[in-house]
C-alpha cells in the first residue's frame, strides 16, 4: 500500500477565503461533477476539487491503496494549499467515504464535513471485486451503461445532456487499473462502528432516487456521528452535485456557516 499523490483542481473563489475541498464519485472528475455547484460556492470559499488516481487530471497508479491512504493523500493536498489550517470538506460517493475517513483520522483539521450519496460502507465486497475484474478485462467503457442508470434520476440526461455526457466521457477516459484499485479500496471500507468518533458537524445528503447509496445509507451516517443532519433531495439519484448543483451549494454554504442570505 502507498499514499497516492492527489491532484487538486481549482474551481473558483478567492485565495484568502476558507478552503473547501470537494471529492469525486468513482468514474467522475472533479470538474465534471462539481463545476456547476462550484460556481455558486466560489463567493464564500476557495473551492478546490481533488481527483481520484487515474481520473480527470489525476495521475494513474498501479499500486494498491486503502481509503485511509486516499484520505492521507487529500490531507497532503490540504497541507499544500493551506498549511496546517483547518478546512471544510465535502464529497460524493467515494469522495464522501474519504470525507468520513479523513474526519476520523485528522479530526482537528476538518471544520465541517458533508457526505453526499455515500455511506459508512458502500455496496458489498463481492460486488466491488467483480467490477474491478470487469474493468481490468474490458476497460471502463464496459461499465458506462450501468453507471448511466445508477448515476442519474429519470429525465436528467434529457434535461442536461451536456453535463451528463461530460460525466460519462470522464468515466470512459478513466484509467482502468486506477479505477479497479478504487473499487478494491471500497471493498475493504467500513467505518460504521467508528461513526460515533466523528466530532465535526456532518451534513448527510441523500438522493431520493439513489440506488447504490439510498437515503437509509445516509441516515446511518447522520444518526451515527455526534452532530449529524440528513437532507433528502427529491428526483436526485447518485450524483447530487451534478443533478442539483444549486441546492447542493446552498446546503454546503449553510452547513459551513458561509453566512450568505439566500432567496
Amino acid at each position: 500500500m502507498s499514499i497516492p499523490t492527489i491532484t487538486g483542481v481549482a474551481l473558483g473563489g478567492r485565495a484568502d477565503a476558507p478552503l473547501l475541498l470537494l471529492g469525486p464519485s468513482l468514474g467522475t472528475s472533479a470538474t465534471t461533477l462539481w463545476a456547476a455547484a462550484a460556481d455558486a460556492l466560489a463567493a464564500d470559499f476557495r473551492v478546490v476539487g481533488w481527483e481520484l488516481p487515474g481520473h480527470g487530471h489525476g495521475a494513474p497508479t498501479s499500486v494498491p491503496f486503502t481509503m485511509a491512504d486516499l484520505a492521507r493523500g487529500v490531507l497532503a493536498l490540504a497541507d499544500e494549499l493551506a498549511g496546517d489550517s483547518a478546512f471544510h470538506l465535502a464529497g460524493d460517493s467515494v469522495g464522501g467515504a474519504v470525507t468520513l475517513q479523513l474526519a476520523l483520522d485528522a479530526p482537528s483539521r476538518v471544520l465541517t464535513a458533508a457526505v453526499l450519496c455515500s455511506g459508512a460502507r458502500i455496496g458489498s465486497p463481492d460486488t466491488w471485486h467483480e467490477r474491478a475484474a470487469t474493468v481490468r478485462a474490458s476497460g471502463t467503457g464496459a461499465v458506462v451503461a450501468g453507471s448511466a442508470q445508477r448515476w442519474f434520476a429519470p429525465g436528467f440526461l434529457d434535461r442536461e445532456p451536456a453535463r451528463g455526457s461530460a460525466l460519462l466521457h470522464a468515466l470512459q477516459g478513466a484509467d482502468a487499473e486506477s479505477y479497479a484499485l478504487v473499487c478494491e479500496a471500497l471493498a475493504a471500507f467500513d467505518v460504521t462502528e467508528r461513526l460515533p468518533e466523528i466530532s465535526a458537524p456532518v451534513l448527510a445528503v441523500a438522493g431520493e432516487r439513489d440506488v447504490p447509496t439510498p437515503p437509509s445509507s445516509l441516515r446511518t451516517v447522520a444518526d451515527g456521528v455526534r452532530h449529524g443532519r440528513l437532507v433528502v433531495l427529491d428526483d436526485v439519484a447518485h450524483l447530487a452535485p451534478a443533478e442539483a448543483p444549486h441546492e447542493v451549494a446552498r446546503l454546503l454554504i449553510d452547513h459551513a456557516g458561509g453566512g450568505r442570505t439566500h432567496d
